[in-house]
């Protein structure tokens, strides 16, 4: 079964968003090679509606590097209420139940699923135990304000450390899976 990895940027006082605004100076090449491994150990992205539109006006117009051409031409699966459409990008709708259509996913054959962006999706993949990996990066940050990794949308859930990754530039990406 193929697992379902999210990366999700965070600060040290739990801000998401942004982050090209407060991330940027810590994209270095230890950033690269991680980010790299992840994308390059996966065959398919699973985005929500905002990530998936933020990510395709980014991406979709770029090319000529090997991670650039990889993020582009790879699946993407999109949860969303709200789109009628995904499939600008290489997208695919997700419709009906979300979490039905993700274990379909983690069951057919290929490489890890790569999730991007933390939000409401996160509340239906993680109560159906679906997120086998979670890399929280912690960038060495206090952002003040913005959105919250995770606020509101989920229940206490305990996580199990797998491993730290820690940067030169003092971003550590901690790697947690479920607990039990």
């Amino acid at each position: 079964m193929r697992k379902l990895v999210e990366s999700t940027f965070v600060t040290l006082d739990g801000v998401i968003g942004d982050p090209h605004v407060w991330g940027a100076p810590y994209w270095d090449e230890d950033h690269q090679e991680y980010g790299s491994k992840l994308l390059f150990e996966a065959d398919t992205l699973l985005l929500g509606r905002e990530t998936y539109e933020g990510f395709a006006e980014a991406w979709a117009g770029r090319s000529g590097d090997a991670y650039t051409d990889k993020m582009n031409s790879m699946p993407k699966y999109v949860a969303s209420t709200t789109l009628k459409s995904a499939e600008a990008w290489n997208g695919n709708l997700i419709e009906g139940d979300v979490a039905e259509a993700v274990a379909e996913l983690k069951r057919l054959p290929g490489q890890n699923i790569l999730k991007y962006g933390t939000g409401a999706l996160d509340r239906t993949l993680i109560e159906h135990g679906l997120v086998d990996e979670f890399h929280f990066w912690m960038f060495p940050v206090l952002a003040g304000g913005g959105d919250r990794l995770l606020s509101g949308l989920i229940d206490l859930t305990h996580l199990r450390l797998l491993r730290t990754t820690p940067f030169t530039s003092g971003v550590v990406v901690l790697t947690y899976g479920p607990k039990g």
